[in-house]
């Protein structure tokens, strides 16, 4: 079974790997994808292949070798790129449905508003946010005693499985928990059904086919990777506690560690012609003539 897994994981975290570097590639090379929506994607590409770089290359080591240790502080530093990372994607997902409603609903002011400054900008933003909220995060755990079991109940650091080794109390990490939760993935959920809700009422009222087809393709992608994205991590965060349980936090957690990482390129070129073209392009003229 070790094998098998090892093999699985491997092979998902190289497609993660290459699919989003090819997908950053195309975005940089190809003067057409050189606008808001494409500026976000490749910064998505990249926060994905830094969120599984940091759980799965050490899983990987642990299945295939007897000894499974991390120091404290590797578990520290790992719980903490990680909460940066996934918080950081949090608020550039609702960044990026932000652009789909300007493009859609104000289409006369959207070069004015989402211009190269705003876009760089909300990219900080969402840097800056994951960064101070993952360290206040980090700055509650590292206040905790750990005295007791030694054994980490599941494939890597994640915070609720750490915390229940604390010995002291935890309650001032709930808090912090709720709250942050609250902030990264209630509010920014909101803000995408709202803009979402007033894309769906204007694209009702196209009366142009091919227009309404490529917005609707557009936005299918991105609501498909908000809904795995999302759905995940509140399903972990915020439930109820009596609804956890040890196999389903892992379950849930390979689903947002590795497979959606793999995933987020491909539902994104699957139904955008102009990033397979660009990736065609890419690879090379022999991909892109189908005589050859």
């Amino acid at each position: 079974m070790q094998v098998i897994l090892f093999q699985l994981f491997l092979v998902l975290y190289m497609s993660t790997v290459l699919g989003n570097l090819l997908l950053i590639a195309a975005v940089r090379t190809d003067h057409r994808l050189h606008h808001s929506m494409y500026f976000f994607l490749s910064n998505l590409s990249f926060l994905d292949i830094c969120y599984t770089s940091i759980i799965v290359p050490k899983m990987l080591v642990n299945i295939a070798i007897s000894s499974k240790n991390i120091s404290f502080a590797g578990c520290l530093l790992q719980v903490y790129f990680y909460l940066f990372m996934g918080e950081t994607e949090c608020i550039l997902l609702a960044f990026m449905a932000f652009d789909r409603y300007i493009a859609i609903c104000t289409p006369l002011h959207y070069n004015v508003i989402m211009n190269t400054v705003s876009c760089v900008r909300m990219i900080c933003i969402s840097w800056v946010i994951g960064c101070i909220i993952s360290s206040i995060d980090i700055y509650f755990i590292y206040q905790l005693r750990f005295c007791g079991p030694v054994t980490i109940d599941h494939f890597f650091c994640e915070t609720p499985s750490l915390l229940q080794l604390a010995c002291n109390d935890i309650s001032s990490n709930n808090i912090v928990g709720i709250v942050g939760g609250s902030i990264l993935l209630i509010i920014p959920v909101c803000l995408i059904l709202f803009s979402y809700v007033q894309i769906f009422l204007v694209l009702v009222k196209v009366r142009i086919h091919s227009g309404r087809y490529k917005a609707f393709s557009t936005c299918i992608s991105h609501l498909v990777v908000v809904t795995i994205f999302y759905g995940t991590a509140m399903f972990m965060y915020i439930r109820p506690k009596h609804l956890a349980t040890e196999d389903a936090d892992k379950l849930v957690a390979v689903f947002y560690t590795v497979i959606t990482p793999t995933l987020n390129p491909v539902i994104y070129s699957l139904r955008n012609k102009d990033v397979q073209r660009a990736m065609r392009r890419l690879v090379g003229p022999t991909a892109c003539n189908p005589n050859r």
